[in-house]
């Protein structure tokens, strides 16, 4: 019937106004790597999500990825830090080759330069702090930090990690 009235879309429907994902307050880069986990979060993507932040993937090294059988395209790259398009950077834990490092440190290094904070997951947080110079050995234990400006800040739980991905914006 919706047809008839030359509607763009079906009528929805009013039974299940409980879930309303959270609107999206920023977008932020989500570097790509093989085998990439946010180690002792598990639930990280879904408490950033919660709290406002879309997750770009953004290919560091190959161009895209296979992540259980399923192919994830970049939709995000390195430039978009530069032109202010995306507003953090979430760099999560994973293994990469020599190229794919260069290229994680170069876009941890744009985000930082553009003072867009980075968020780092279990060997992402070694990575990310080795490609900005600092030492990485007082944030060996935390299971994520986040890095904003000349700061860096362990995250020790998701309730910690939504304080963080709250400020992002």
């Amino acid at each position: 019937m919706y047809a008839q009235r030359k509607a763009p879309h079906a009528p929805r429907s009013h039974a299940g106004r409980g879930f309303r994902p959270a609107p999206i307050r920023a977008r932020v880069g989500l570097a790509m790597r093989r085998s990439m986990n946010f180690g002792s979060m598990p639930d990280a993507e879904s408490v950033m999500r919660a709290h406002g932040l879309s997750l770009a993937p953004m290919a560091v090294g190959e161009g895209g990825l296979s992540l259980g059988g399923t192919s994830v395209l970049p939709t995000a790259q390195a430039s978009d830090l530069d032109s202010g398009a995306l507003k953090g950077l979430v760099v999560p834990a994973g293994a990469a080759d020599e190229a794919g490092d260069a290229a994680l440190a170069d876009a941890i290094s744009r985000a930082c330069a553009k003072g867009a904070p980075v968020l780092a997951f279990g060997e992402g947080v070694a990575a990310t702090l080795r490609a900005l110079g600092r030492p990485a050995g007082p944030f060996a234990d935390a299971p994520a930090v986040v890095v904003s400006g000349d700061d860096v800040q362990p995250l020790a739980d998701a309730e910690a990690l939504g304080a963080a991905a709250g400020r992002i914006h």
